[in-house]
């Protein structure tokens, strides 16, 4: 038994902030940011809408890609780094939304930007082993929330938005295989180090990062990811149709794919239209490739992510 993805989904808020905009906020420019980044505008969630209500709509779709309804769904997991509240979890609130009853379980997985691997990865071993029929995985964030607007290195990054797919029982192959790491020796290298007690903050509830590390050690563990996965399935880097990366920062992308030795026509980028939108980077590329007919049948696809943790990981599957 195998576990195939049959439909994606993406959402992303309708307010839009270009670099131009954050000029008159903080001391950066449109030429600065798009040159270290690759980025030119990213969405921002609106006042009151939670990770969940952009995880329900990339859901919808997902489940309308799918053919099914969403009662069908037995299994939800869902990545967020910015869930509605501290419990219960955003996949139960999404559960609700969704209208679904019956019991099945949902849960989050916290693995910061790589959460939709490590939660695409958990949901093939439910489905291949036939503890569950239908998968929903989604990847869901409110980054705007945890964001300094006077920090000129860390606001310009990130976006909100919301990626899903739907994963189902197959006799054919899908997802081929996942491999996952982490080492918390880096714990603070990038975080969002607050925590709440007796009611108020403790430490900053902001995101803190050293950008040289993060991008050094991120080239470093996702070409490794990704050549683990090859090689796990007997295949060379010629034989990848897409790369799906993880959308944080256009450099990271184009240094992993030059170590790999895979061209960047066979490199899925929209970095520049989001940002970092972590947990929700990679099933957003995902979808907006499979709906513009990038991604064909048959295609053999890696996606890959790293976070702060840190975590990495890549999932190597044939389309």
């Amino acid at each position: 038994m195998y576990s195939k993805i049959i439909g994606t989904g993406s959402y992303l808020p309708e307010k839009i902030l270009t670099n131009h905009d954050l000029e008159r906020m903080v001391d950066t420019s449109d030429e600065w940011i798009r040159e270290r980044t690759g980025i030119v505008q990213r969405h921002i969630a609106a006042d009151g809408q939670m990770a969940s209500d952009l995880a329900l709509e990339a859901s919808r779709r997902a489940i309308d890609a799918a053919g099914i309804q969403a009662q069908d769904i037995d299994l939800i997991i869902l990545a967020t780094t910015t869930p509605d509240m501290i419990f219960p979890s955003t996949a139960c609130i999404l559960q609700d939304k969704l209208g679904i009853s019956g019991g099945g379980p949902a849960f989050d997985v916290q693995a910061v930007c790589s959460g939709f691997i490590y939660a695409l990865a958990t949901a093939d071993m439910f489905v291949s082993s036939g503890k569950c029929r239908n998968a929903l995985v989604v990847g869901t964030e409110v980054y705007s929330r945890i964001l300094d607007w006077t920090d000129r290195t860390t606001c310009v990054l990130f976006g909100d938005g919301a990626g899903a797919v739907v994963l189902t029982q197959s006799n054919q192959p899908g997802i081929l295989s996942s491999h996952l790491h982490a080492s918390g020796s880096y714990n603070k290298v990038l975080a969002a180090p607050g925590n709440i007690c007796g009611g108020k903050i403790q430490g900053s509830p902001f995101i803190t990062m050293e950008g040289n590390t993060v991008f050094k050690f991120a080239v470093k563990v996702l070409e490794e990811a990704v050549s683990e996965a090859i090689t796990a399935n007997n295949l060379q880097a010629s034989d990848i149709d897409w790369l799906i990366p993880h959308q944080a920062n256009i450099r990271i992308i184009k240094s992993t794919a030059k170590k790999l030795g895979i061209p960047m026509e066979k490199v899925v980028t929209t970095v520049d239209q989001h940002g970092n939108t972590s947990a929700a980077s990679v099933p957003l590329a995902l979808d907006i490739a499979v709906r513009d007919g990038r991604i064909k049948s048959d295609q053999c696809v890696v996606l890959e992510g790293v976070g702060g943790g840190f975590t990495w990981g890549a999932v190597l599957l044939r389309w």
